[in-house]
């Protein structure tokens, strides 16, 4: 009797080195774009409503899990996109990053510095010490998708450190002009005081200058700017992640009626239509041939690793 398919022969079908499995995390994310990239995000926006709206039970509502899980979900085609050129230096900056993004929630949880006081109304997964474990999963992808919209946008201004710290750490800092009143509409954090900006303190934001410099220099020092660029020229969906955020989010500061994050959020969907990444991915859309569908598909041959 033939083999069915014991353990041996699951484990032989993985991959077994680096860049294979790249290239099958790749292949995964490009057949799912549509999916990753525009359905969950707007699934999001259906479910967070209707959670802020009390329209669904007590044990779906605001779902910390759930919530966790759907991000990581949408923030997978920056990180599948980035293993090729994540390397021992560039791995160490996000491992820094991480600490420090720990340590500066538990101060401003604790003590309302820098960014004013404030608390988290909605679970958002596991927290420790008052800070939600899952952090980093939400916070650095924010600076990693301005960087490298930065690096398009920029072309060969890009060169210089001064100019593209300054325009990475200002568009950090404008991504947050959207996060935040549509979170605080959420409810997902209170600030106690109110807020001159839809409910946000602008200590709020001096806050996330700080925190966008911090994030924004520590990726610089980690990764190879020139290997960014030659990956955001491989890579077609390296900036999905960015294109969930301005659906998810311009979404919901447009229910709740915050206008003018809702044109920032226009903004930065002007800036991935200029560099060609607002495309509304639509690899794996059930309305699409097959045979347009194989003939857009990029190549999935390995790149050269660092």
């Amino acid at each position: 009797m033939g083999d069915s398919g014991g353990p041996g022969t699951v484990t032989g079908r993985l991959p077994r080195t680096r860049a294979a499995w790249a290239a099958r995390l790749e292949r995964l994310v490009r057949e799912n774009r549509f999916t990753i990239s525009v359905f969950f995000p707007l699934n999001g926006i259906v479910l967070l409503l209707a959670s802020a709206e009390s329209v669904l039970p007590p044990a779906v509502a605001f779902n910390g899990l759930l919530i966790l899980l759907g991000t990581a979900v949408m923030r997978s085609p920056l990180a599948v996109g980035l293993l090729r050129v994540t390397d021992r230096r560039a791995a160490t900056g996000v491992a820094l990053l991480t600490l420090y993004s720990y340590a500066i929630e538990y101060v401003g949880v604790h003590t309302g510095r820098p960014y004013g006081e404030f608390f988290y109304g909605v679970d958002l997964g596991p927290i420790v010490a008052g800070v939600p474990l899952g952090l980093p999963v939400f916070f650095i992808p924010l600076v990693m998708n301005a960087y490298l919209l930065c690096l398009l946008l920029l072309g060969d201004r890009a060169a210089s450190t001064a100019v593209r710290l300054l325009v990475v750490i200002a568009t950090v800092v404008t991504m947050d002009v959207v996060l935040d009143p549509g979170a605080v509409a959420l409810g997902f954090w209170v600030y106690p005081d109110g807020g001159a900006f839809y409910g946000v303190p602008l200590s709020n934001y001096a806050g996330w200058v700080l925190s966008a410099t911090v994030a924004v220099a520590a990726l610089d020092w980690g990764y190879d700017r020139e290997l960014l660029r030659d990956r955001l020229d491989e890579c077609e969906f390296l900036l999905d992640d960015l294109v969930s955020f301005v659906i998810l989010w311009g979404g919901i500061n447009a229910w709740f009626g915050n206008w003018l994050p809702v044109c920032v959020a226009g903004l930065l969907g002007v800036g991935l239509l200029r560099t060609d990444r607002f495309d509304a991915p639509t690899k794996g859309v059930p309305w699409r041939s097959e045979s347009d569908a194989e003939s857009s598909t990029p190549s999935d041959s390995p790149s050269s690793e660092r």
